[in-house]
């Protein structure tokens, strides 16, 4: 049967690019080095250490990860293979489907590790800190930031990451003028840096009577979530320390307190602030943990230049700066304006679909932004 033939052919042009994935994920050593971790485990005195042993669990956890996706992928070629020969044994149509199906499911998957391969910068790996500011345009922007945080938080969901709040405003009549909220989980900021720049939507405003269209705008920033105690020298006289009242939400999203604390940096500018913890001390901790971040990303942007991207250009959040553009009148479409990456569902994207710009960017990024991506 001609279909029996096509879906041998496709599967044949996998297993080339199933090797590349493989030295991609460097998977030999992976395999040692959990040999090496299991060993560490099984040692008298592992669980001694609370903060050590986690941190290797979650390493192990990582790289089995990795392993066992590669594995599935393998075990599915092989299935394929076998039904392919049934189907030839018996010459019955009725396992085309099935075959179809099967390979549907193994492109899904083979595709979803190859976008994986291409998370090798220094701090993919690494958990993402998002902030969200509303632009010029009042309660309308607020509105907008609030769709786009909730967006974050589906894709999070979808993606089996865990987020918090770290700091929450809300806008005067609805909505949120600003959020900072951290994503937890191997690789968020790989995948959440496609997402730094300005977001443009196009709509029939929902706060104007005259149903005119409105275009609103907010700036995305994310940063990497460096859990190491980074090596930054800040002097004490460079910053100024403010306390405030937790604003936010309230229940689930946020702990009212009045301990919150913002810094700014005097040198930079740069501002980082946190409410989301139960002391001043630890607030002041983690919005100090965040300054050093990016104090150091800064730092070494300016002296190597290898991180470009990772804290970019702070930005007018208004026309000519925006990355992604969201159209819901009088046609519906999103699109990213880097990679020419579209789709018409607005509303799966606002649901958290956002994988198609992501995968998209990080193709970009691989060909070196010269070209866009089919």
């Amino acid at each position: 049967m001609v279909e029996l033939d096509n879906f041998k052919t496709t599967l044949n042009s996998y297993t080339e690019p199933l090797k590349e994935v493989r030295d991609s994920l460097d998977l030999e050593n992976k395999e040692k080095r959990i040999e090496e971790l299991e060993r560490e485990m099984e040692a008298p005195g592992f669980w001694d250490n609370a903060e050590r042993s986690q941190k290797m669990m979650k390493e192990l956890s990582a790289l089995k990860g990795d392993m066992e996706i590669y594995d599935k992928l393998l075990n599915q070629k092989e299935e394929i293979e076998l039904m392919i020969e049934m189907g030839y044994e018996e010459n019955d149509p009725a396992v085309i489907p099935d075959i179809q199906e099967m390979l549907n499911e193994f492109t899904e998957d083979f595709e979803h590790i190859r976008i994986k391969t291409l998370l090798s910068g220094e701090y993919d790996k690494c958990g993402a800190i998002v902030t969200l500011h509303a632009g010029a345009g009042g309660t309308e922007s607020c509105d907008w930031a609030s769709m786009l945080y909730r967006m974050y938080l589906r894709w999070a969901e979808r993606s089996g990451f865990s987020t918090e709040v770290l700091d929450y405003l809300d806008g005067e009549e609805a909505g949120i003028k600003s959020v900072t909220f951290q994503v937890n989980g191997e690789n968020a900021y790989g995948y959440l840096k496609s997402e730094k720049g300005v977001h443009r939507l196009v709509r029939i405003s929902p706060f104007n009577a005259a149903g005119k269209r409105q275009t609103s705008f907010v700036s995305c920033d994310v940063m990497p979530d460096i859990e190491e105690d980074l090596d930054v020298e800040i002097n004490p006289d460079d910053l100024k320390i403010d306390t405030y009242r937790s604003s936010g939400a309230g229940g689930q999203h946020i702990n009212k307190t009045s301990s919150a604390v913002r810094i700014t940096h005097i040198p930079t500018g740069i501002v980082v602030q946190c409410q989301n913890e139960r002391s001043q001390f630890q607030n002041k901790d983690k919005a100090m943990q965040m300054l050093k971040a990016k104090l150091y990303l800064l730092k070494q942007q300016e002296n190597e230049k290898k991180l470009q991207g990772i804290q970019g250009e702070l930005t007018e959040i208004g026309w000519g700066n925006q990355i992604r553009s969201y159209v819901m009148q009088p046609y519906t479409m999103v699109k990213d304006h880097r990679t020419n990456a579209e789709t018409g569902n607005v509303d799966a994207v606002m649901n958290g679909n956002i994988d198609l710009f992501m995968n998209a960017y990080l193709k970009w990024i691989a060909l070196g932004k010269t070209k866009t991506v089919d």
